[in-house]
Parts: structure tokens; C-alpha cells; sequence
């Protein structure tokens, strides 16, 4: 293999692999954006996996599958929407307690819900059908870059939704409205917004996109089910959201690096060179370029004034009963 199809191959694994991770932080950034933080990131994604395999399992429609997993993805926000919206609960362990339970729930639902053939555990099972990628002529044929027109449709789904949520976000009225509640819920408020109803929303909605962030993974990367299939990447979507800057137009940046770092290791594996360097060394080290690259990130950001983008209510309740 040339060093120009291995890129291509790197790339085009890149794409594939950042494709859940951004749908799940673009959700983020909204949430938090509100003043809401989520970390039930990976519990939302892993029932979002579930119920989008599941679905397709049983019933072979892929886009019935994929409305599933945002549903059920929504339904978990809602749940934690209620507990530190209207219960005002603390927001950090709140969210565990969604991780907690949506993987405790994801795993015990996955032994249950197969074929009677299979003992009615899903593990291990594979898809009939699956997103597959679909290559627009001749913009495909092109060396390295064809690699991003030659990918799933949940993929060039990005293509249009990172755009227009940075739009949203910076130049509509309601994006302002958006950074205005998780800013100062009080000046909202008293501007008639219902920082209740605005925060409900875009907690819900980041639930959404976290659970079609988890079925890109049990629909199109790994067709499959498995226990713990996420492999932590709804923390790394909480690291990414900081990465980011709370920025929905950098998303793409922080998920490419981490995609990118994943598939490399993945692709070093494939060529032998764990027999040079430990596998174990080469399994974490996504993770720690991450953590390197997000310390460097904040360092940076906290010199510049202004640029570290922090919602000024993030974590906190809002004390005003806002009906």
C-alpha cells in the first residue's frame, strides 16, 4: 500500500469513527450552551445504540431505527431535564445517575431483547442491512480528499448540520436567546424569555443527537450490539465540548482529531507495530492525546480574554420560577 492510499484509508476511518462523536457533542454544545450540564453523554449514546440496533434488528428499516435512537436519546435528556430543571437537583450527579442507569439498562435490555434462536441475548448479533457509504462520482475519484464523498449518509448528514448550527447559534435571534439563558438566566428573564422552556428544549435536543451519535456506531461503524460498545466516548464528548469552546463550528475539529488518533492506532495495530509498542500503550493513547490536547487547549484560551467561551450559568439552578 502507497503512502497516498493509506491517508485516503486513514481519513475515510477518521470520518467514519467522528461521525458519532459529533453528532453527540454538536448536542452538547446546545445543552450546555443553555446552562445545562449533561453527563449522561454515555448512557444516552449506549441506549441510543440499543434502541437503533434493536429496532433495525427486528425490523430491517434503518431510518425507523435511527428515529428510535433519537427518541429514546431524547427521552433520557427529558429525564434529566426534569430532575435539575424542575426539581432544581444537582446537575453533576444527576448525570451520572443517566450513565449509571442508561448502561446498567442498555446491558441488561441487550440479553433480552434478541432472537429466541440466540437465548434472546443480542451480543454478537449482526445487521442484515447497514448505512453503507455512498460515493458521488467522480468527486470520489479524487486522491485522499475523494475520501470524504465516499461515506454513509449519516456522515453527509454532517456536511449540512455543522454548518447550520454554528449559523444558528451566531447569526439568528434565537441562537442569541440560546447564549443569552446560559449566560445570565436572570437578564432573560426579565426580557420575558422562559429560560424553563429554552433549557428544556436543548436538553432534549442534545439527547437527541447523542442517541443518533450512538446508533451511528450499532448502525454503520460496528453493526452490532455489544456491552459497553461506546467505549467511553461520551465522556470524550464532554472534553471535546470544552475542545471545542462551546463553538458548534469547531466541533468537527476536535472529533476529527480524536477520530483520526483512534484510526491510526487502530490502523498501527493492523500493521504490526504493536509488536514495537505495547498494544495496551497504543489502545489508550487516543485518550491521553485528547486529555494533552484539551489541557493545551484551556491553557491557551484562559490567556486570550473573552475566548474561553464558558457559559457564565453553566451548573447552576435557576432559583426564579419562570412559568
Amino acid at each position: 500500500m502507497n503512502m497516498v492510499d493509506f491517508i485516503t484509508k486513514l481519513l475515510a476511518a477518521t470520518l467514519a469513527m467522528g461521525t458519532s462523536l459529533t453528532y453527540a457533542t454538536l448536542g452538547e454544545v446546545y445543552t450546555q450552551k443553555t446552562g445545562i450540564l449533561n453527563l449522561g453523554m454515555e448512557g444516552i449514546m449506549l441506549m441510543g445504540a440499543l434502541a437503533g440496533f434493536t429496532t433495525a434488528f427486528n425490523t430491517g428499516n434503518l431510518f425507523l431505527a435511527m428515529l428510535m435512537a433519537m427518541f429514546v436519546g431524547g427521552l433520557f435528556s427529558l429525564l434529566h431535564a426534569f430532575l435539575c430543571i424542575t426539581m432544581r437537583a444537582n446537575q453533576v450527579p444527576a448525570g451520572l445517575a443517566i450513565t449509571i442507569f442508561g448502561t446498567g439498562l442498555a446491558n441488561f435490555l441487550g440479553e433480552r431483547l434478541g432472537p429466541a434462536s440466540n437465548n434472546f441475548n443480542l451480543t454478537g448479533m449482526n445487521l442484515p442491512s447497514t448505512f453503507s457509504n455512498i460515493a458521488i462520482p467522480g468527486l470520489s475519484n479524487i486522491p485522499i480528499f475523494g475520501a470524504l464523498f465516499n461515506v454513509s449518509i449519516l456522515t453527509y448528514g454532517l456536511y449540512i448540520l455543522i454548518p447550520f448550527s454554528w449559523f444558528f447559534m451566531y447569526r439568528t435571534k434565537h441562537g442569541m436567546v440560546v447564549r443569552a439563558v446560559g449566560e445570565s438566566p436572570k437578564t432573560a428573564t426579565a426580557l420575558g424569555i422562559s429560560v424553563s422552556k429554552i433549557r428544556y428544549l436543548y436538553t432534549t435536543l442534545g439527547g437527541v443527537l447523542a442517541g443518533l451519535g450512538g446508533a451511528c456506531l450499532s448502525l454503520s461503524f460496528t453493526p452490532s450490539w455489544n456491552q459497553g460498545m461506546t467505549g467511553g466516548k461520551g465522556w470524550i464528548v464532554i472534553a471535546l465540548v470544552i475542545f471545542s469552546t462551546w463553538n458548534p463550528g469547531r466541533v468537527v475539529i476536535g472529533t476529527l482529531i480524536f477520530g483520526g488518533i483512534t484510526s491510526l492506532q487502530f490502523s498501527l495495530q493492523a500493521a504490526g507495530l504493536k509488536m514495537v509498542i505495547p498494544s495496551q500503550f497504543l489502545g489508550f493513547s487516543p485518550y491521553l492525546i485528547t486529555l494533552i490536547a484539551l489541557a493545551g487547549m484551556t491553557i491557551i484560551n484562559q490567556k486570550k480574554k473573552g475566548s474561553f467561551a464558558s457559559p457564565a450559568a453553566l451548573g447552576t439552578s435557576f432559583a426564579i420560577d419562570d412559568k
